[in-house]
């Protein structure tokens, strides 16, 4: 599957919020279809963050979509931009690793971080975003605590999360999604760690 172009094609026909196109072009001039979902982890191959966007955008649709209760622009918006942070983030770089079946050492490729704008997670986010379209406030909310209990402010003890669960029913659906797709849709899909 050509995950760039079906990303191109769900959010051409979902979202038309104005300020939609100029976000969609600046897309275009980031590493944000080439650039891996991790270090490591799920996606963590060239392509990875578009590949988990959009498998983050079906599980949504396809687990949680309500229609007489959801919008679907608001559900392309929240599972196709919630890794946004990750454009211009990673990096490759190469260590060097010992080949077990010649015992020489040769130099390997890997994704390593580079955050030149260390804001947060879902908070980057949700600003890089608002520099092109005005997100609603679950919206906002459901892109802002994707993370679940593995954000950082959580792990500091912060009881926001589960007001904002409480209170926006798309931020609960949204991080699901994300947990069904990263644990489960895409299981091997590291070039790092294949399992």
């Amino acid at each position: 599957m050509d995950y760039q172009q079906e990303f191109i094609r769900i959010y051409t026909e979902n979202i038309q919020r104005e300020g939609s196109q100029p976000l969609l072009e600046w897309l275009k001039k980031t590493d944000f279809f080439t650039a891996p979902a991790s270090s490591k982890f799920h996606c963590a191959c060239e392509g990875g963050l578009v590949q988990h966007s959009v498998n983050v955008f079906k599980t949504l649709v396809e687990r949680y979509f309500e229609p007489e209760v959801d919008n679907m622009e608001s559900f392309a918006l929240c599972a196709l931009l919630h890794d946004l942070c990750k454009a211009q983030f990673y990096k490759v770089s190469t260590r060097n690793v010992k080949n077990e079946t010649t015992g020489q050492w040769e130099k390997v490729p890997y994704y390593s971080v580079e955050d030149s704008f260390p804001f947060g997670h879902g908070e980057k986010s949700v600003f890089l975003i608002e520099r092109f379209v005005r997100l609603k406030p679950a919206e906002a909310m459901a892109i802002r605590w994707h993370m679940g209990g593995f954000d950082e402010s959580v792990k500091g003890g912060s009881f926001a999360l589960s007001h904002a669960f409480e209170k926006y029913p798309l931020a609960v659906k949204l991080h699901l999604a994300d947990l069904e797709s990263t644990y489960l849709r895409e299981r091997g899909t590291s070039s790092v760690n294949k399992k």
